[in-house]
């Protein structure tokens, strides 16, 4: 039987990096998404609004070959129940709908991440965390999607696995959490206006241990949890496989655009950032970049929370690792392989 995999989320930082593993694969590929693909794929791409009961139906019950499905999608709210509702919603959606038409579903990957352990609220209790610890007071969508999940497919022929990367960094755009736009539109615009790219949160910020994720990394995590009997029902933490700080990385990333790292500046990049938009376009003009909007381009808000975090942001990859994946990369080395691939293909000057 062949395998074919449907990613939803699928234009975002991790759904691209899925489908991006799995173009040279003997493997069927479905992208979701409303919007569709502006990158070259070879993925079929449906325009699916997960919100939509009805949408969902019309269009998933299109592929009924489906045997493996990859939850990537996303959507921001003001608080935290609110994120609970539209996001379990899509994800309740886009699994019942599947589970009905795609008879041969045999497993669903979930994407979490850091807040599983709390991060968005302040230091992790436990360092480094690992998948038994305990959850914190809810509310806490990611823990509402794991159980819909766990609960469904009680006597189902399909398993699921929740991965938790942290610092997702990878080609996107219209993402609201991709870390590699941030550094690549920020180190632009400070070497335009020729002042250094200092790092824009707190010293305690600068010196704090932390930890990113490839999203090549994270899409053979994806294959492997698919395939891996020992994955079913399993959530694993999974990242480069490395800590860092950012005084260590930042003087390279620097380096890179050819301008002074400076010392720690903290700032708020929403506020400091905003009045750039018409610097953006000036520079797309220059340089001959892809056209993309400034709004579009770069989340600021996640900069923020990244940059601002003062405490050690690390989780223990060990589970993954004793259960078969040993994939990893040098995190200095990934940013500068991204940032040098965005210049070749004309994202930043």
């Amino acid at each position: 039987m062949t395998k074919t995999v449907v990613v939803a989320g699928a234009v975002g930082v991790i759904g691209r990096g899925v489908l991006g593993y799995y173009e040279d694969k003997e493997v069927n590929l479905v992208a979701v998404s409303r919007r569709a693909p502006d990158f070259p794929t070879r993925a079929r791409h449906l325009p699916v609004d997960l919100l939509d009961r009805h949408s969902c139906e019309a269009f998933l019950a299109q592929i009924p070959d489906t045997t493996h499905l990859v939850f990537a999608a996303y959507q921001e709210r003001s608080t935290p129940a609110a994120l609970v509702d539209v996001n379990l919603l899509m994800l309740r959606n886009f699994v019942e709908v599947m589970e009905k038409h795609a008879v041969n579903l045999r497993h669903v990957t979930l994407m979490q991440g850091g807040k599983a352990y709390g991060v968005h609220l302040g230091e992790m209790p436990l360092s480094p965390a690992k998948e038994r610890d305990p959850r914190h007071m809810p509310p806490n969508f990611y823990y509402d999607q794991e159980d819909f999940l766990r609960d469904l497919s009680v006597g189902r022929a399909w398993s699921w696995t929740a991965l938790r990367p942290e610092g997702v960094a990878g080609l996107a755009l219209g993402n609201p959490m991709n870390l590699l736009m941030v550094i690549a539109i920020y180190g632009t615009i400070a070497k335009a206006l020729g002042v250094p790219m200092s790092f824009p949160g707190p010293r305690a910020a600068y010196d704090a241990l932390y930890q990113v994720t490839d999203t090549r990394i994270l899409a053979r995590a994806v294959d492997w949890a698919g395939e891996a009997a020992q994955c079913r029902g399993q959530a694993y933490n999974i990242t480069n496989g490395d800590y860092f700080r950012w005084s260590r990385v930042w003087p390279r990333l620097a380096e890179f655009f050819d301008i002074p790292a400076g010392e720690p500046l903290p700032m708020s990049l929403q506020q400091m950032m905003a009045d750039k938009a018409g610097l953006w376009n000036q520079l797309v003009e220059q340089h001959g970049l892809r056209p993309y909007d400034y709004g579009e381009i770069v989340s600021w808000k996640f900069g923020d929370l990244i940059f601002k975090s003062t405490f050690d942001n690390i989780t223990s990859t060990i589970k993954a690792r004793k259960h078969g994946f040993h994939d990893c990369i040098d995190s200095e080395e990934m940013f500068l392989e991204m940032l040098a691939d965005l210049r070749q293909q004309r994202y930043i000057p």
